[in-house]
Parts: structure tokens; C-alpha cells; sequence
């Protein structure tokens, strides 16, 4: 019988060699090129030309008994997430903060309803008010800070705080100041007022209230001012008690039963009680006006050194205590953010530190009802350095 050869039959590739695109039926009928063995892929054979070192795959670390182990952990990888969720979370705190924050101020004075004001200067004015308000106090509280049960609410306090580039100044306006109350619209009435000759700088606020405060003073004094903050009885020393205390160095002691200021000369820590003895003190002073304001600005001073820190700003174990304990008692004007209100302390702080000054309002002498007339010379050379942002020169009286 005639042989008839059969032709070969195409094998198809194995796949334990790796796909091989170069395939043909020339290497299927013998022909070895050197690329069918799985050289390339990691065959057995290393020989041939065009032949590439096999590839090895990774090595793990033994564990007893010859078994592969887990990699080894990349750290920087690691590391570096870790920062990316560090700053995520910084940053998200810090959000929510100024947002909780922001919510809890009470923008409460309309500044555009003050008339006639004074065009603004290159400083940042705030008028810095604490008044004798005792709203949401108990009357336990009232009786533990001494501040007795008065209705309504006056001014005790009155200073400006000038931000400035060339330093910042603190002057204190005695609230028995003898002062001009100018033609005002009434804040709430919308009534127009006509002006009131010789007052007292707090009548005022008696009559109508911040708007009105802030027009007498911007009326007497030719400067503008741009921040208005206020705070109670209550919210200050919730401030000082929130802090720990405020470390203070009371340079001669003194004691006063109205008050209930009871010190003794040196370096001591005071409590929000003993913080708000020691600021509304007149009574044991031979010039009591002048000798309390000194000590306002000496301890709001300070306040603002223990207030204004990276221990306070960055710690929300310090900072939501203190927040939230004065916020809900500071009245400011309505475009005053939480921010005006940080730059506000740090010009506070800066004045402790050195870099400016605090003084009172420079004065001429009495005048009726055991009030004090400004030296309106002095007084406008004052406001001329502040609105030029140029160094204070100007010295009080006292």
C-alpha cells in the first residue's frame, strides 16, 4: 500500500510559555528561533540568541519553616498618608471652629446708623466698652462678684484701641468725661434728636445705647471709629475663669468692701471674681477715676497676652472653654468677624509687650458735676498721629 505522509498538524502554543506574537508554523514544523522556548517570559533555558534574563518574582521574607512572609511595610508611604490626614483633620477643626464661633457673636450694633461720621484714618480704631450689665446672672453670682442688682446697663469702662503699623495705642476715656452729645437719629425710633450741650460722656449710652456712644465719641474727638465690642460683669470673669487665671503684678496692694477687691502687692494669679474686683476698684484710690482706668488697661493687657497664645488658639481644649464663655456676652457691630476680633486682642497683646502705649484721654481740668474737660489741643494733636498711623507723642495728664 502506497504511503501517504500525513501533513503535520499546527500545536498550538503553550501557555505555560507565555503568549508568544512571533509564533509561526515555521517554529511549529522545528525551527527554533529562540523565542518559543519562553526565554522571555521567564523560560528554563537562558541560551539562544536574543534570549532576556528571566524575570524573578519578588522575594518575601522567610518565616520559620521556609514559608514566605507579609512585605515589609513601606514607612515613608505611611508617613506620608498619615501627614495628609493630620493636615485634613487640622484643617477641618479649624473650619468648624470659626464656623461655630462666627455663629455664636452678636453682631448687634449698627455702626451705618451713626450720621456725620469722620472720613477713616490708615489705623484700625475699636471702641472697647465693659458695661455693668448683669444679664443671665444668678443671684448667687451677683452676690459672688459684687455687682449688686441694677436694672438696665451702663457704661463702666470706655477706651479706644488703636491698630497700628507704627505701634498701637490704649487711651481711656474717663467716663465722667465733660463732652458735647451731638444731633442723633434714634437707633431704635429712627427719630431725629437735637444736640444736648455739656454731659457726661456715659449719659450717652444711657440715652440711646452704642450708636449714640459711638457718634459722641467720633463728635468730640474727630476719629473715626471702625470696631465697636462690649462686654457684661458676667462674661468677663466666665473669660479670666476659662483662662486658669490671668497672671498679674498688682504693684501695691489694696482693698475695697464695694468691690470686694481684697490684694496684696506682687506677682499673683486672679480668678474671673478677683479679675473683676480688681478693674471696676475706685474707691480705694485717692484719684479714683484715674488710678481704676489704669488698671483696666493694665489687666486687659494681660488678659489679652494669656488670651492671645498658641496654647489658647491651637489647644480646642482651651480655646472652646474660652470661646464659648465670652462670646455669648460680647456684643460687637455687625460687620465685626472673628477675625477683627483676634487682630483686636493681638493689639492688646502687643501693647503688654511693648510695642506701643497706654494713657488717658489728655485733660485740662474740672469741670460741672465732678466731671473732667478734655485738653482739646492735646487731644487733637492725639488723633492727628493716630488717623497719619504715625507714633504716639502725646502724653495724659495722668
Amino acid at each position: 500500500m502506497r504511503h501517504v505522509q500525513r501533513p503535520q498538524q499546527q500545536q498550538p502554543p503553550r501557555y505555560d510559555q507565555g503568549y508568544n506574537p512571533n509564533f509561526t508554523q515555521a517554529q511549529g514544523s522545528g525551527y527554533d528561533s529562540g523565542y518559543s522556548s519562553g526565554q522571555v517570559y521567564g523560560g528554563p533555558q537562558g541560551g539562544g540568541h536574543g534570549s532576556v534574563p528571566p524575570q524573578q518574582p519578588p522575594s518575601y521574607p522567610q518565616r520559620p519553616g521556609g514559608q514566605p512572609g507579609r512585605p515589609a511595610p513601606d514607612w515613608r508611604k505611611r508617613a506620608k498618608v498619615g501627614s495628609i490626614v493630620l493636615v485634613v483633620g487640622v484643617l477641618a477643626w479649624g473650619i468648624g471652629t470659626y464656623a461655630w464661633a462666627s455663629s455664636q457673636m452678636r453682631n448687634e450694633v449698627d455702626l451705618s446708623k451713626v450720621i456725620e461720621r469722620p472720613s477713616e484714618g490708615d489705623c484700625t480704631t475699636y471702641l472697647i466698652v465693659g458695661s455693668d450689665s448683669r444679664e443671665g446672672m444668678s443671684a448667687e453670682e451677683k452676690k459672688k462678684l459684687h455687682t449688686g442688682s441694677a436694672e438696665g446697663k451702663r457704661t463702666d469702662s470706655m477706651m479706644i484701641l488703636a491698630a497700628c503699623s507704627s505701634g498701637n495705642t490704649m487711651v481711656s476715656l474717663p467716663r465722667d468725661s465733660w463732652v458735647t452729645i451731638p444731633s442723633f437719629v434714634g437707633s431704635e425710633s429712627g427719630k431725629q434728636y437735637p444736640a444736648r450741650g455739656g454731659s457726661k460722656l456715659n449719659a450717652a449710652y444711657a440715652m440711646d445705647g452704642p450708636e449714640l456712644l459711638v457718634r459722641t465719641v467720633e463728635f468730640n474727638t474727630g476719629l473715626r471709629i471702625d470696631h465697636y465690642a462690649e462686654i457684661g460683669f458676667a462674661g468677663f470673669a466666665n473669660i479670666v475663669d476659662a483662662l486658669g487665671g490671668v497672671d498679674l503684678n498688682i504693684e501695691k496692694g489694696f482693698k475695697d468692701k464695694k468691690s470686694g477687691a481684697d490684694f496684696q502687692a506682687g506677682e499673683q494669679t486672679l480668678n474671673g471674681e478677683q479679675a473683676l474686683a480688681f478693674v471696676r476698684t475706685r474707691y480705694a484710690f485717692a484719684e479714683s477715676d484715674f488710678a481704676r482706668t489704669k488698671n483696666q488697661q493694665k489687666f486687659l493687657s494681660a488678659l489679652a497676652n494669656e488670651a492671645a497664645t498658641p496654647g489658647t488658639i491651637l489647644n480646642p481644649f482651651a480655646l472652646y472653654p474660652t470661646l464659648g464663655a465670652g462670646l455669648d456676652t460680647l456684643i460687637v457691630d455687625k460687620d465685626m468677624s472673628l477675625y477683627d476680633l483676634g487682630k483686636m486682642f493681638f493689639a492688646m497683646k502687643g501693647i503688654s509687650g511693648g510695642d506701643g502705649k497706654s494713657m488717658n484721654m489728655p485733660l485740662a481740668g474740672s469741670a460741672p458735676q465732678n466731671s473732667y474737660r478734655w485738653d482739646m489741643p492735646k487731644v487733637k494733636q492725639l488723633v492727628q498721629q493716630i488717623r497719619d498711623d504715625e507714633k504716639v507723642t502725646v502724653e495724659g495728664n495722668r
